[in-house]
């Protein structure tokens, strides 16, 4: 499946394991969210990068104890019509502010993914070949947005406020 990564189609480097087979050493891998809670202990100990696979029915309070050795989340979209992971990646960078990489995966449509970068994702796994490169050309598209989200883009307002604000005015406006 291609991963497209700043704006690049990449080989994925973790390896997907299953709840029940053994974790190998030295290679990123990504384990299902029960696999990683039931062997946290062993797993922070772990000399290569650790991801969790987060299915969109669980609470991501949850994962948060564990943000910090996690290099990466990949959230799940399990149709296209089902919007909670988008919640779930909001919380992700904005509550928890996990910096780490913040994976789509699943029905993950090309209509979808201005929304999805907007929303904190800074990976996409794609079904398609096809669409591995329009998701990579629509992160060049745009460059100015209006809303903040959790991306952490500057907002047209916070941009214009920067420039023409005493440095007072910045401090009482930055987030």
């Amino acid at each position: 499946m291609p991963l497209v990564k700043a704006g690049h189609v990449v080989e994925d480097r973790f390896v997907r394991v299953l709840d029940d087979a053994p974790v190998p050493d030295g290679i990123p891998v990504i384990l299902p969210a029960t696999r990683l809670l039931a062997d946290a202990r062993d797993l922070v100990l772990r000399q290569a990068p650790t991801g969790v696979l987060w299915p969109n029915d669980r609470s991501i309070a949850e994962l948060a104890p564990y943000l910090d050795w996690v290099a990466v989340v990949a959230l799940v979209f399990p149709t296209f019509r089902d919007g909670r992971a988008y919640s779930q990646a909001r919380l992700l960078r904005e509550r928890y502010r996990f910096r780490g990489e913040l994976r789509a995966t699943g029905q993950v449509l090309r209509d979808q993914f201005l929304f999805l970068q907007r929303a904190g994702f800074d990976s996409f796994e794609v079904t398609k070949a096809s669409d591995a490169a329009a998701f990579a050309e629509a992160v060049k598209r745009y460059s100015v947005f209006y809303q903040p989200t959790g991306d952490g883009r500057t907002s047209t307002l916070r941009a214009r406020l920067a420039r023409v604000a005493s440095p007072r005015t910045q401090q009482e406006f930055a987030p």
